[in-house]
């Protein structure tokens, strides 16, 4: 077992050869837990309980439940740059236990709702969990550990947010297929941040220099100031003044209306063409699992090519496979669901170390969490809207040229992007 003496080694020796202590991969390890847990309860996992709770309160649209995930979303955009602030002041170790605790008792309260305020009052809790130990906390953890290989390390903690999706949600279709209720499904759910809420107890620490370790690549001591990267970086004040730091805040909230509001309705989607409730919760794993290979993938390539080449890529057949949905029926609705899935995937961890890289990590939290306000908004308005539009058309047809739409319009955003730091 390497000593903590050892740890204090350079990461990264004159000669260039990288090395690292196991605490490193721990924390991505812990980060992409906190994500499959919170975003594959809070979004993905728990759209395998749709078909059930629409069959019990028949008086309710696909437009009223679905309002659910714009309260949930809207709420963390109007309150992640506060979180933003709590993030750089007192690290995430804290956030993530909260986040844990609320997620439990939120999960626990679903399986008694009686009226749909009560559904509603819960999924505002959920903006909680996305806050605590959500998207942003999970990338500035990891940032906070890593010089080199941070794209390797990003895209292997975001996995988690596909995971979810690929795990959770076959995992609640399974049960109602073996005649779980789904309020019975629910509470047994809500065991599962216990495990995470274990492991930031007793594992996480918020950066390396917490327990005398540098950042995996940096080449210094872990004594000095510079071996904390929470220190480098723009201010918020000069990020906020770049077009750059706004194209990447729209793309982020166009693209997220359209996976939120796709993902959400998937399993709706994929009933209406005839799947049955446990095949079309088990048709979110065709979306999720190519998901979290393209964002392995991807932050694999971001370490290795840099500029904007891949953002193009990843967004171009992203927009092919929306196209594709316009089109397939039955037999073929998996291959363009699949392909959206893993370009999504990498796409999500390139905007994720774009935003970090671009702009460093000193205001990480705050810049984060202004791109959030409108990610946020435009995800919850395309998991509502997408119902919405369900309701007023009977079919998704409309609400997928809507997302054809934004999605070119990402790809021409793509060119304002650029590296500050």
């Amino acid at each position: 077992m390497q000593s903590v003496s050892e740890s204090n080694e350079s990461p990264v020796s004159k000669k260039g050869k990288r090395t690292g202590h196991p605490m490193h991969w721990i924390t991505v390890f812990i980060a992409m837990t906190c994500l499959l847990v919170s975003n594959g309860m809070v979004i993905t996992g728990i759209t395998a309980f749709d078909g059930a709770i629409l069959a019990e309160f028949s008086d309710w649209s696909r437009g009223d439940l679905k309002l659910r995930g714009f309260i949930t979303l809207a709420i963390t955009g109007l309150l992640a740059p506060i979180i933003g602030v709590l993030i750089d002041k007192i690290g995430v170790k804290f956030l993530i236990m909260v986040g844990t605790i609320v997620l439990s008792l939120s999960f626990y309260a679903y399986g008694n709702i009686q009226s749909i305020s009560d559904l509603y009052l819960i999924h505002a809790a959920f903006a909680i969990v996305l806050l605590a130990c959500g998207l942003n906390v999970a990338v500035i953890l990891v940032s906070n550990w890593f010089v080199k290989l941070r794209g390797t390390a990003i895209g292997i903690a975001v996995v988690g947010t596909s995971l979810g999706g690929a795990v959770l949600a076959p995992l609640f279709g399974g049960w109602l297929a073996d005649g779980m209720t789904w309020r019975e499904g629910m509470q047994l759910a809500a065991l599962i941040p216990s495990s995470l809420f274990l492991l930031a107890l007793f594992l996480l620490r918020n950066r390396p220099t917490d327990m005398g370790l540098k950042p995996y690549g940096f080449d210094g001591s872990a004594q000095t100031q510079s071996a904390d990267l929470s220190q480098h970086g723009l201010t918020y004040k000069e990020a906020i003044k770049t077009r750059s730091f706004w194209s990447i805040a729209f793309i982020a909230m166009f693209t997220f209306y359209t996976i939120m509001g796709f993902q959400a309705n998937l399993v709706l989607h994929l009933m209406d063409l005839g799947f049955n409730v446990q095949a079309a919760a088990a048709g979110l794993s065709v979306l999720f699992i190519p998901a979290l290979i393209g964002k392995f993938l991807f932050g694999l390539v971001a370490d290795k090519i840099t500029g904007r080449r891949v953002l193009y890529t990843n967004l171009s057949l992203m927009l092919l496979g929306l196209v594709g949905m316009l089109f397939t029926g039955e037999d073929t609705v998996l291959i363009a669901v699949g392909l959206i899935g893993f370009m999504w995937g990498g796409f999500y961890t390139l905007l994720q170390l774009n935003a970090v890289n671009n702009f460093g990590l000193k205001a990480s939290g705050k810049l984060l969490g202004t791109i959030t306000v409108l990610d946020a908004f435009g995800g919850g308005l395309g998991i509502w809207a997408t119902g919405a539009i369900y309701d007023a058309y009977g079919s998704y047809h409309n609400a997928f040229m809507i997302f054809c739409v934004l999605v070119a319009l990402s790809v021409v955003l793509i060119s304002q992007v650029k590296k500050h730091v």
